[in-house]
Parts: C-alpha cells; structure tokens; sequence
C-alpha cells in the first residue's frame, strides 16, 4: 500500500477520535491553519525517507501531540533548561545523546543506523553524539559547531538540553547556548591526560565555568565522564584527584562548592550511572545519586510570571507569518497579546505561541518559545532584539554604566579609556568601547577607591562607561540579571566580565 496514503489515513483517523476538525468538513482557512503544517511535513518527510520505520514515528508523534493536549488540566511539570559545557572531546554530546537515548527519545532502530554510520567512518564511539550533532560537518569533524537542542522529561521535571560546543572557535555559539540556560552540566573527561589539557591554561574546561557563571548559570553538575576508560578503570584516586583540583578553581570562579556545585562520576558511551545507579560490582566507592536523580533535585530559580514580559529573540524564521524564537526571562505571554519589538519600537500581536513544538494558549517565565507575530516582517528582526510588554518596555541605549571584572587581557594591552572589545549580552554579540573608568573598586572592601584611575591590570574590578554603535536593549543587572550580565571577548578570548550597574535616563 502506498506509505503516503497511508499516512494520510492514519492521520484522518487521528483527528477523528480526538475532536480535531476532519479536513473534509471544515472550511478551507481552519484546514489550512490545522493541518497544513503537519500534512506537509508528513509529505516532505515520506518523499525524502520511504521507510515504514518513519511512519512510526510519525504515528507516535502525533499520539503524543495529543497526550500534550489532554494533559492540560493535569499540574505542568517544572522546565529546566540545561547546558552541557566543558572541554572539546570530553563527552558532551555523546552524553546528551545518551540521556535522550535512555530517557526514550531516540528508537533502537535510529541507534542502529547511527552505529553503522560511526563504523563507516571507522569512529565507533561516536554513534551516540550523532543524536545531538546532527549536521555533515559535525559529524565528519566529531566537534559541536551550533549548540544543539533537544528535550526529555523525568519524573518531575521536563528539561531542554543545549548541548554547547567545546572548541574555542565556537566560543561565542557556546555563550549563546549558556546565557539560556539554568543549570549547566560541566562535562570532564577522566581519561589520562585528557583531564589535563582541559584544565590547564589554554584549555576550554577554565573558560567555559567562567562565562557560565557570568552568563547567569547558578547550579553546576560536574560529571566526570570516560571513567570506563582503560587508564581510569572507575579508579576512586582519580576520581578525587579532579575534584580536588576542580574544587579551589571554580570557587574561585564564584562558585559555592558546597551549595551549589555536585560532582558525580558516569560513564556517558555506555550510560553507567546515568538513568539508575552504577552497580556496587563496577564502582563500589560511589553511593550517591546518578545523574537523572542529581538533574531531578535541582532547586528551580525563581522567576516572575507577572512581571514585565522579556523575550530576547535568538532567531527568526518566516512560516505563516513571521516566528521568532527565544527564552522568556520575565512575565508571561498568551494568544492576542500586544507586545513591542524592541529597540525599534515595532507594535505586534501574537498570533500562535508554540513550545517545544506543542501549539499552547499561553507560557510562563522560563520556557524556550517559539511565537508566530503579525505586524513586522522578519527581515526588521535582529537576533539580540526584544520582546517586551507594551507597559513597560525595555529601555534602549547606545551606553551604560557596568562594574567589570578583568579576567586576563592580552598580552602587552592596557585596560584604559579607548579599549575597544566585542560584547556579549543575552542574545546579543556587538562591537563596543570603553569611554570612560570611573572608579576603581577594591576586590577586598569591595568599596570604591579615592585615587583616580587611568588604566588596571588583571584581575582587577573597575566602575566604566561602555559604548556601543547600535542601538541595544539592556536592563540593569539589580531589576533583570539575565538581562543585565555580559562578557567582553577580543580576539577569540574572554578578556573581562561584567554587570550593568546603571543606564543613562530617557
């Protein structure tokens, strides 16, 4: 029988029993809004793979599109969004792969298909980061370029995973993924001497915790992966050996270790300790949780839903009308609402607010979204513009008052009145210039100092005026954090970060 068909046939009969309009009776505009999007999706995707396996598939999605629906009157499970983070070659993908693979996401069939892949490209072990790395270049590389998105729901929790890219050529992807994230996963590899060349000077595991703690990552889950290795062999001394060292630098990177931070080893190729704990035989000095339990407990950050609405766009896409995507930092957004598109003042109305590909009537602080806009054109969008609540809209400027802290400058550069840097804020990555120091902070009282200040050295904390040549939506750190935190990079690195401490009055 023809697949196409029967497709169609499956999908008729779908929307008969669960009250969707037949496409049959219904006017042509409900049709086309309903159906035309997964009627041609369904085509292109049984034009490009004829195999019965995608009819599955499909069949399941579509199933599950309707369990979304019934649940709505059930309690909404909490969402979390987590970065993977660490070193390149540490694991993060093949980890991520793995949670979706043992939390169901991903068919046996699709693990088969991509083993065999891995082995034609005599790279056996990458079969499971196929799952996150999903572009030809990722794949024959075996390195993360874009930061890849999936979602999987435990008990309690629905969680998005941004797995970002290790290498540091694709740092400013990777701060794109944190600065949307809650809790970061920092991945380490155990292996000897792979440990090492992440942790030492140079080496992506120092900078990633740096900027994840700028860019607003509060919890951190450091999984020492690869413990399965030959030169590891769940050894405990090893274990203890990273977190040792690990400990001192990421307190000294702002982190509370005690509170904040959990160290737990896994293996992520094979998923030892992952969804149930390793057993006693393997590692029989381990007794604390696997990595889904430790995901599980985290506490959630606070947010407001009734505060002002913030979006800050990290991509738009035309479909029907203009869609945007992004997180929402604050307040909450329903269907027929009135927003601004800032900072060029443009009034829009949601049309259709969509997340994690279910279609909802309206979503809370938190969620990654896509929104579907009438009165603007995609093109008058930029990634780093805002979605904000017409009543409170956020502020627009070209300069701002930021406190700094300067990590490590280039070798023979200055820090004074003309440095000019790249800056990255939320969505955001424009060129800008320090105008002005105002003050130099002592990092002990954390008071200002009396003498004037013309230039500072590393680690040093300074009051300045940061300009920009574009028009940027920023908020101060005290009323938005996510809004209101930033890193300066210059020449492929991390040179200073910092918060929006004041903004010039309209």
């Amino acid at each position: 029988m023809d697949i196409e068909a029967e497709i169609r046939e499956l999908q008729l009969d779908s929307a008969d029993n669960n009250g969707v309009i037949n496409p049959e009776d219904a006017k042509p505009e409900e049709v086309e809004m309903t159906d035309k999007v997964e009627v041609e999706g369904m085509k292109d995707e049984v034009h490009r793979n004829s195999q019965p396996a995608k009819v599955k598939d499909k069949e399941a999605a579509a199933v599950e599109d309707v369990e979304a629906l019934d649940e709505k009157g059930k309690e909404k499970k909490r969402h979390l969004n987590v970065v993977f983070i660490g070193h390149v070659d540490a694991g993060k993908s093949t980890t991520g792969g793995q949670i979706l693979f043992l939390s169901g996401q991903v068919d046996d069939r699709t693990i088969q298909k991509y083993e065999k892949e891995a082995k034609d490209k005599s790279r056996e072990s990458w079969y499971m980061a196929y799952i996150m790395d999903t572009n030809e270049e990722e794949r024959v590389k075996g390195k993360t370029v874009e930061v890849g998105r999936a979602h999987f729901e435990t008990e309690t929790t629905r969680f998005t995973i941004l797995d970002a890219p290790g290498h540091k050529s694709y740092v400013p992807n990777m701060i794109s993924g944190a600065s949307q994230a809650d809790i970061g996963v920092l991945v380490i590899s155990a292996r000897k001497g792979e440990f090492e060349t992440g942790y030492e000077r140079g080496g992506q595991t120092r900078e990633h915790v740096q900027l994840a703690k700028t860019l607003g990552v509060a919890k951190l889950l450091v999984v020492v992966n690869k413990m399965d290795d030959h030169t590891v062999n769940w050894s405990k001394e090893r274990y203890d050996e990273i977190e040792s060292k690990m400990s001192p630098f990421l307190k000294s990177s702002g982190y509370n270790v005690k509170k904040d931070v959990q160290f737990l080893p896994i293996s992520g190729l094979i998923g030892t300790n992952m969804k149930t704990r390793v057993d006693k035989s393997i590692c029989p000095w381990w007794n604390g949780p696997c990595l889904f339990e430790a995901l599980d407990r985290i506490e959630v950050p606070l947010r407001d839903p009734k505060g002002p609405f913030r979006m800050p766009i990290i991509d738009k896409f035309k479909d029907m009308g203009t869609v945007v995507m992004g997180k929402v930092e604050s307040g909450s957004v329903c269907e027929g609402d009135s927003l601004l598109v800032m900072p060029n003042k443009a009034q829009v109305k949601v049309v259709a607010v969509y997340c994690d590909e279910n279609k909802v009537r309206c979503a809370g602080p938190g969620e990654n979204l896509r929104i579907r806009l009438s009165g603007i054109e995609d093109e008058d969008i930029l990634s780093g513009f805002v979605l904000s609540s017409v009543a409170k809209p956020i502020p627009a400027v070209t300069e701002f008052t930021a406190q700094l802290q300067i990590l490590e400058l280039l070798e023979n550069a200055i820090f004074t009145a003309g440095y000019k840097a790249v800056l990255h804020i939320h969505s955001i990555v424009e060129e800008c210039e320090i105008v002005e120091l105002l003050q130099q902070i002592d990092p002990k009282t954390r008071k200002p100092m009396k003498k004037k200040v013309l230039f500072v050295k590393n680690g040093a904390f300074v009051v300045c005026r940061v300009q920009v040549e574009n028009t940027i939506c920023v908020e101060k750190f005290a009323d938005f954090p996510q809004l209101g935190r930033f890193t300066l990079r210059t020449e492929g690195k991390t040179i200073a970060v910092g918060k929006v401490t004041d903004l010039p009055s309209a």
